[in-house]
């Protein structure tokens, strides 16, 4: 069942409660067309712990990353969030080149937009996120691919349709 979003408000907003339930060691992918809403679900996630921070789509870069550690709001201990945009990938290995294996350690949550050009190379996702245009807003489809996912999923369904 999708969830409906709105407005970037409410994408914004989605993103904030997602970060009060990702553990350390959490993989979400975002799929969706260009503009769908990732990089601002994405915004909405750290700012919540970091309100602060300036969340921009490493689209050249292909990470950015946010040390977390400190965040006076931090409910599961998180060290790192590292944002992957693999928008311009040309090859999977090309990741390897970056060290992103280092990436997805246990002490961090990733956040991965286009992860199917990382195929092959990318760890397991934990939580699979998929934004679609629906009548001005956008509606959110939730995929779980671990015991965690499935906990994360079933918290954010309850906490949307509650």
């Amino acid at each position: 069942m999708p969830i409906f979003l709105e407005n970037e408000q409410a994408t914004v907003a989605f993103g904030h409660s997602l970060a009060e339930l990702c553990p350390a060691g959490f993989n979400i992918y975002l799929y969706g067309d260009l503009g769908a809403g990732k990089t601002t679900f994405v915004r909405g996630l750290i700012q919540s712990l970091l309100p602060k921070a300036k969340v921009k789509s490493p689209t050249y870069t292909l990470v950015e990353s946010y040390d977390v550690s400190a965040a006076e709001k931090n409910p599961n201990g998180l060290k790192n969030i590292y944002h992957f945009d693999l928008y311009r990938l040309g090859d999977p290995e090309e990741l390897e080149y970056l060290g992103g294996r280092d990436y997805f350690s246990g002490d961090a949550v990733c956040l991965v937009e286009w992860p199917q050009r990382g195929e092959g190379w990318l760890a397991k996702a934990d939580l699979e996120i998929t934004l679609e245009y629906q009548a001005g807003g956008r509606n959110v489809l939730l995929q779980a691919h671990s015991e965690q996912g499935k906990i994360v999923k079933d918290e954010i369904i309850k906490s949307h349709n509650g």
